[in-house]
C-alpha cells in the first residue's frame, strides 16, 4: 500500500486549504485501510496528530484545530482529505497522511505513510 498526498501551498491568514490523499491498494489484496488520517511537523517541532478517521466515519481532532477542520474519507476510492479553514500561521507544517494496514504483519508499527505536503500560511 502506498500513500500520495497532494494539495498543499501557500495561502494567507484566514483562508482555506484542502489536501489530499490517495492510497493505492492492488485488487484482490488482502490489506484493508483502517483508521486514516494527518499528521503533521513544523520546522524544528515533532510531528503531531492532526485528524483521524475510522472506517466508519468516527473522527478525532487535535484540539488545535477542532472547529477549523474537517476529515473525511470516501472507502469506495481509499482516499482521505482534510478540509482546513480559518488557517494562521501557526498551521504552518508539512502535513504527512497516513494509514493503519489490516492484517498488521509487524505490530504496532502498521501505519504506512505519504510523502508529505507543504502548507504555508503567511500572516
Amino acid at each position: 500500500v502506498q500513500l500520495q498526498a497532494s494539495g498543499g501551498g501557500l495561502v494567507q491568514t484566514g483562508e482555506s486549504l484542502t489536501v489530499s490523499c490517495a492510497a493505492s491498494v492492488d485488487s484482490g489484496s488482502i490489506f484493508t485501510l483502517a483508521r486514516m488520517g494527518w499528521y503533521r511537523q513544523a520546522p524544528g517541532k515533532q510531528r503531531e496528530l492532526v485528524a483521524l478517521i475510522t472506517k466508519s466515519g468516527a473522527t478525532n481532532y487535535a484540539d488545535a484545530v477542532k472547529g477549523r477542520f474537517t476529515i473525511s474519507r470516501d472507502n469506495a476510492k481509499n482516499t482521505v482529505t482534510l478540509q482546513m479553514n480559518r488557517l494562521n500561521a501557526n498551521d504552518t507544517s508539512v502535513y504527512y497522511c497516513t494509514a493503519e494496514v489490516l492484517p498488521c504483519f509487524k505490530p504496532p508499527d502498521c501505519n504506512v505513510w505519504g510523502q508529505g505536503t507543504l502548507v504555508t500560511v503567511s500572516s
